[in-house]
Formats: C-alpha cells, structure tokens, sequence
C-alpha cells in the first residue's frame, strides 16, 4: 500500500538551494536535471518527483541523484511545503489516490 519516504532538509551554502536527503535511491548512478518550463514526458521516480516540486511554483530547478534531491528556489519563494511532497511520493492510501495496478508500470 505504499511506503513513506524518509526526508532529512538540509541548507546549503547558497541560500536559494534546498537539499533533501532520502531514504531511497531515485535515479542509481544518473543525474536528472529539470528546470521550470521542460516539459517532462516520462513517468520515472525522478521525473514524477520533479514534476510535483515545479508545479509547486515555489522552485526553478530540480537535480535529483541517488538519494538526493536538490532544488533552487525562485526568486522570494522558499521550500515551505516541498519536503511531504517527497515524503508522501510513495504512500497509495491517502483519500482520492488510486492504486497503481500491474498495467501502469508496463
């Protein structure tokens, strides 16, 4: 039924870039580089995350690696609310999300 993912927030040394750290690998060894206005066709754990956290309005640019997530805010936003987007990625039986079937993932 799904399973939360562990996020730690965390600052960098440029104040408009957020670093999540998951419990889980997203991408394996490959970098994924998104920015606001790409249009993202695929389905991929990277791709659904990035595409969640842009259509937030609040980030201009996701890089996902492994288990980390980096985004970079727009200018006067900042990462309220990003961090149980991330967490709730895998969680199936919140109220109004229907259940992934064999079919979706072929």
């Amino acid at each position: 039924m799904g399973e939360p993912v562990t996020v730690v927030q965390s600052a960098t040394a440029n104040p408009s870039r957020v670093r999540f750290e998951t419990n889980r690998s997203f991408t394996g060894m490959g970098h994924e580089r998104y920015k606001d206005g790409d249009e993202i066709l695929l389905n991929r754990p990277p791709d659904v995350i990035a595409r969640q956290l842009l259509a937030t309005g609040q980030v201009s640019e996701v890089h996902v690696y492994a288990q980390t997530i980096t985004v970079t805010l727009k200018a006067g936003k900042n990462a309220d609310g990003l961090k149980p987007i991330i967490e709730s990625l895998y969680t199936y039986y919140k109220p109004g999300v229907r259940v992934p079937t064999e079919a979706d993932f072929a």
